[in-house]
């Protein structure tokens, strides 16, 4: 049961968390591909369908310039889909297409339980696919090391008094199988906090971190993956930056939750 207070040395281990939480990744699995542009387009897609992919027309001197000034925050938001249940932990129930496979890294990232080892291992064993030879496993590991640096028994949930959210600001999606978009790549960046038990907010959050995670569409789901096929198609974006038009013409996109 949830304690209605935490001590200091508590309060100062969230904070410690979040420091260390920069190289805490749920899938360090990276490819490369049709870029985001070509898998999703430029315009805010609706939800369950991806956006149709630009055209091979030769551009005009006017659409160029538009297009170089554009930046994530002047663009359209892409509009995750909502899921349609919940098991497991985890949001699930989302489309075969390009913005379904964007759409489950977010909320999975948005809902992974970074620092409970036995409801992370509940919610990577319904989405890791069975072809991820050994991957649960190293996730799991990874989140008793990060609970034993923050000074937390090597297994057990997250201490009393201290709940954390995730916010994924924007997304960089490739596709590794070409225009099926079978096996997709998204990179993410988001922010995480950390609230106290008194209700008051962590006074050093995590800020514009960088995570991805490979997705492939597996027995009806996009399912987490690492097969040494698509891992060797890694790549890595350019830095995410809002007010960027280097970020944009990279590929990255503001997200935002469908309404």
């Amino acid at each position: 049961m949830r304690q209605d207070v935490v001590s200091d040395s508590k309060t100062r281990k969230a904070r410690l968390t979040l420091a260390a939480l920069g190289v805490l990744a749920a899938g360090a699995l990276i490819g490369g591909g049709v870029t985001a542009a070509a898998l999703l387009g430029d315009d805010d897609p609706k939800p369950g369908k991806a956006s149709s992919a630009p055209t091979t027309a030769k551009p005009t001197a006017s659409s160029t310039g538009e297009q170089a000034a554009m930046t994530p925050d002047k663009a359209r938001k892409l509009v995750l889909e909502k899921p349609t249940g919940q098991k497991n932990g985890l949001s699930t129930g989302f489309s075969k297409g390009p913005v379904g496979a964007v759409s489950t890294a977010v909320y999975f990232w948005e809902e992974y339980a970074f620092l409970d080892d036995q409801k992370a291992r509940q919610q990577l064993e319904a989405i890791v696919s069975p072809d991820a030879d050994g991957y649960i496993d190293e996730q799991i590991s990874e989140v008793r090391k990060l609970r034993e640096q923050v000074g937390l028994p090597p297994s057990g949930g997250t201490p009393a008094g201290i709940t954390f959210s995730t916010t994924v600001n924007a997304v960089r999606a490739t596709s590794l199988t070409g225009t099926g978009g079978k096996v997709v790549q998204v990179w993410m960046n988001y922010d995480r906090y950390a609230t106290k038990a008194d209700g008051s907010p962590d006074d050093e959050p995590l800020k514009d971190q960088d995570t991805d995670l490979l997705l492939k569409w597996q027995d009806g789901a996009w399912k987490i993956t690492n097969e040494p096929q698509y891992w060797k198609k890694r790549s890595f974006p350019r830095a995410y930056f809002p007010d960027s038009h280097i970020s944009w013409a990279d590929g990255w996109q503001q997200v935002r939750h469908a309404d």
